[in-house]
């Protein structure tokens, strides 16, 4: 029999051996970091998001503890805190510091208060993710007592900051009790004096010159759906018997003209069909005079899953589609018209600036319930909008609760939140905590619970992840490789 050293046969080595590499002589330690080979270099990050490209026979000897204090590698890591040097203790502070920046966001826990006040909806879109119900249908608004207690949750928030959206099916439809909710709101921050501010989810068809002024009175937000020119847009969301695309490029008019230049925005939904179409896309978004574009696959929930247009196309379709349209807006920005990709914008301020960016599906521990929280028309509360875009295909996982039946701290506390929340901390989740890609991801429960079965899901199967991490490559690929285009993400940020 081997001889036995702390429990262990002799021939292994002691646990000692695998919690410290330290040399005596060594100059420096290493702080927290994880790295993965790209290319032939190796990508470093450490906990608050800093990073670095070197070699492998510089990251061999920075593990080694062997790396050359005069060297300029040496430097980077140093100035990037992924090393310290012995006796200079001031360095884990500022990394500390750093952190407890990075992670902000969650002193002021839920912001973005949604309000679903109607699932009824005048369109007929194939890859409604909402599950939406016909225009005609009953029993699918929400009525003034559920919105009055919804707003009794909203003002318990200890947020300065308090943003209702309303959201549907078409939440116009429904008209009355968004601007029922508007007043009651502004009646109780008379007192509350939160930085109080409204948005509505619409596709415009509704609009009217009453609810026009109602909207410049009271600063409310105007958000709608472009997804291209007429053939693309009518593919994608048709308006039964009307052109829907015509109807929404007037609309868009229509409300800057009463409400500002600035005061309307628009998401877009990438179909099959716009996989085709990249350049009349982005061509379609400048001509309606906006400032940039958020490049969106579909979701799988809803529609996109009973009609099977999330089956269409994959991820490696949707990244050609990415990239098409990205060489086109570096086009368009190098002919001195600044245009900017919105999501490639939020990683890149995950990847360069100290602070949280508050986008929730990039946020560890997820954002569900503790960025946003979702008050549907029935009063069932849930953790995000996905969450009760799963409820709606018969899946009520992530229902928290109802606000006509339990109270704030059943919700909050007693509904199984914190355990989403606790399986959704990437320093801990499988896989997760060890990748690179960890300081600019986040988790995303519902995404992986819809796809997996499984709220963490296996990480290697994910096209969450995989979204994240190759986008992620393409921009830190530029910002290394392409000083020009470098200046022009730069200016994103």
């Amino acid at each position: 029999m081997s001889e036995a050293v702390n429990g262990l046969a002799k021939k292994f080595n002691s646990p000692q051996h695998y919690y410290s590499t330290e040399r005596q002589d060594a100059r420096y330690k290493l702080l927290p970091f994880n790295f993965e080979r790209v290319g032939d270099s190796y990508l470093l990050t450490n906990e608050v998001g800093e990073y670095l490209f070197i070699s492998g026979e510089d990251l061999h000897s920075l593990v080694h503890e062997t790396l050359d204090p005069k060297s300029d590698v040496y430097s980077s890591l140093k100035s990037r805190h992924f090393l310290y040097e012995v006796g200079s203790e001031s360095a884990i502070e500022l990394l500390s510091l750093k952190l407890r920046t990075k992670h902000a966001v969650f002193r002021q826990f839920t912001s973005l208060h949604i309000f679903v006040v109607s699932l009824r909806c005048d369109y007929s879109c194939p890859y409604c993710q909402v599950s939406r119900q016909t225009e005609d249908a009953d029993r699918y608004d929400m009525d003034e007592e559920t919105a009055l207690r919804s707003l009794d949750f909203v003002f318990r928030t200890p947020s300065e900051h308090i943003k209702i959206e309303f959201q549907g099916g078409e939440p116009l439809l429904n008209w009355e009790v968004i601007e029922f909710t508007v007043l009651e709101a502004e009646k109780i921050n008379k007192t509350e004096k939160r930085d109080l501010a409204f948005v509505i989810a619409t596709n415009l068809t509704l609009i009217s010159d009453e609810i026009l002024e109602f909207c410049y009175q009271h600063d409310v937000f105007i958000s709608t759906s472009l997804d291209g020119p007429a053939h693309v847009h009518n593919r994608n969301r048709p308006r039964p018997g009307k052109d829907g695309h015509q109807i929404v490029r007037d609309q868009i008019e229509r409300v800057r003209e009463k409400l500002g230049p600035d005061r309307i925005s628009a998401l877009m939904t990438t179909s099959e069909l716009s996989l085709s179409h990249p350049r009349e896309i982005i061509d379609e978004y400048l001509d309606a005079d906006f400032k940039g574009i958020f490049l969106r696959p579909l979701s799988p929930y809803g529609f996109a899953v009973k009609t099977h247009q999330i089956e269409k196309y994959d991820f490696e379709r949707f990244f050609e589609f990415y990239q098409d349209s990205m060489e086109y807006i570096f086009e368009i920005n190098e002919a001195g018209i600044p245009f900017v990709e919105e999501f490639s914008a939020l990683l890149l301020r995950k990847i360069s600036l100290p602070y949280p960016t508050g986008y929730v599906d990039l946020q560890s521990p997820a954002g569900a319930g503790v960025s946003a929280i979702v008050f549907n028309y029935d009063g069932d509360v849930y953790a995000s909008d996905e969450s009760r875009m799963l409820a709606e295909m018969g899946d009520h996982k992530f229902r928290l609760g109802n606000i006509l039946s339990n109270t704030y701290e059943e919700i909050f506390l007693e509904s199984g939140l914190l355990e989403i929340l606790e399986e959704t901390l990437t320093d801990s989740v499988p896989e997760c905590y060890q990748c690179a890609y960890k300081p600019f991801c986040g988790s995303e429960p519902v995404y992986h619970y819809a796809t997996q079965r499984d709220p963490v899901g296996n990480k290697a199967l994910s096209g969450f992840c995989t979204k994240t991490k190759t986008i992620t490559n393409y921009l830190l690929d530029i910002m290394e490789n392409d000083p020009a285009r470098r200046q022009i993400l730069q200016s994103w940020i």
